[in-house]
């Protein structure tokens, strides 16, 4: 897990404190699915402040969505993903992924689905959404790598195979078809976790 950089235990500043409670209202508008249809002096009156303090820390409902953004970032899910990719065992680098993967898309579902939901629709989340993909994307090609290198991928299968495999076994659109389904996160992980290692690797 990457070490994260060192914070003064001080309060969080009055500016700090609104910011965080704006991005709080953006989370409980997306969870409600109404977010896509609020203008900025909507989510502004939602949170109770007035109109100029929203627009000194959010310029636009880009900028509210990129603040949601940064917030996934902090998710323990996706901290811990991103050492695992490096494990050296491929088996436990491979599991780990998945796991996490599951973990993250379950723990953000609520917001998650109104993004997706709507990005057809709305550019702030289309950027969200776009931007969530190509970070995934880029992570997973470490992973890929660094299964090709360790010497355990099914004979036959490239290293891009490896990436548009995982790619696909990821995706939050695979483990909505899969709570869809009716499988519980422990049902889908294990699930996963079986078809990513009979399709990526050699038995050991």
């Amino acid at each position: 897990m990457p070490t994260r950089p060192y914070r003064t235990r001080t309060r969080p500043s009055r500016s700090e404190r609104t910011r965080a409670h704006i991005t709080a209202t953006v989370r409980e508008l997306l969870a409600e699915g109404t977010f896509h249809a609020s203008t900025m002096e909507e989510v502004a009156d939602r949170a109770g402040i007035a109109r100029a303090t929203l627009y000194q820390h959010f310029r636009s409902r880009l900028e509210l969505v990129d603040a949601i953004c940064e917030a996934f970032a902090e998710n323990p899910a996706l901290l811990e993903l991103r050492g695992i990719m490096e494990l050296p065992d491929a088996d436990a680098a491979l599991d780990g992924t998945i796991a996490n993967s599951v973990r993250f898309w379950s723990s953000e579902d609520a917001v998650l689905r109104q993004l997706y939901g709507v990005a057809a629709v709305d550019q702030a989340a289309q950027d969200l959404v776009d931007r969530q993909r190509a970070d995934r994307r880029q992570e997973l090609e470490r992973l890929a790598h660094n299964l090709d290198r360790s010497g355990r991928l099914r004979a036959g299968t490239t290293e891009r195979r490896a990436l548009t495999l995982l790619l696909v076994l990821t995706s939050y659109d695979t483990f909505r078809e899969l709570k869809e389904a009716g499988l519980s996160d422990r049902q889908a992980t294990k699930l996963l976790q079986e078809s990513a290692a009979e399709l990526l690797l050699e038995r050991a």
